[in-house]
């Protein structure tokens, strides 16, 4: 995968979860990670913060992998 191929899933998504895109792009969330973060410093991609859990008791949630992004250029 490439930085395009990200592109153009966030654009058409518009806000996704970080388990999202590892599942759709079968990568680790760390690699994923570095290529938001290129796309977070160009502004293209904000990441959105959570202010609470998903309001189940459960715990079953990798806290981090609930990261959210959004893509905000046009």
């Amino acid at each position: 995968m490439i930085l395009s191929d990200l592109r153009s899933y966030l654009k058409q998504q518009r806000r996704c979860a970080l388990a999202d895109l590892v599942t759709h792009f079968n990568m680790d969330a760390d690699a994923l990670r570095g290529m938001l973060d290129k796309w977070v410093r160009k502004g293209s991609v904000r990441k959105i913060p959570l202010e609470s859990s998903c309001g189940t008791s459960c715990c079953k949630c990798d806290a981090t992998l609930t990261e959210l992004y959004e893509w905000i250029n046009e």
